[in-house]
């Protein structure tokens, strides 16, 4: 998949959890969930390996399990880069819980996609 390809996926995927939780995840407008894919994708690049090496004993400890409090927390501080009136969600669990669906989404269609070719 390519890189347009999954800001287009994390867009749309913003927005539909929006939609369907709009008391827990709040996106303003798509443009603001393009931005907060932007930023998520960028936070991801620099932010995230340094993250997973230092969360990395916690991490075999939960038998990975943990992956999804780190995840949750670069949706936290893609809020926080962003803006909690144009992106954010209601507490830390539901930026878990996005995290979770989001992921989900990213597999069923990276399978996809696979498959396709």
């Amino acid at each position: 998949m390519t890189y347009f390809q999954r800001l287009v996926l994390n867009t749309l995927t913003f927005m539909a959890l929006a939609v369907v939780f709009p008391s827990h995840i709040h996106v303003s407008s798509w443009v603001a969930a393009v931005i907060a894919s932007f930023i998520l994708s960028f936070l991801n690049m620099l932010v995230k390996p340094v993250l997973v090496i230092l969360s990395l004993p916690l991490t075999l400890v939960t038998f990975g399990l943990f992956s999804l409090v780190v995840n949750g927390f670069m949706l936290t501080l893609t809020s926080a880069v962003l803006g909690s009136s144009s992106f954010g969600f209601s507490s830390f669990g539901w930026a878990i819980f996005a995290s979770i669906l989001m992921s989900i989404v990213n597999m069923i269609i990276s399978d996809h996609n696979v498959q396709k070719y």
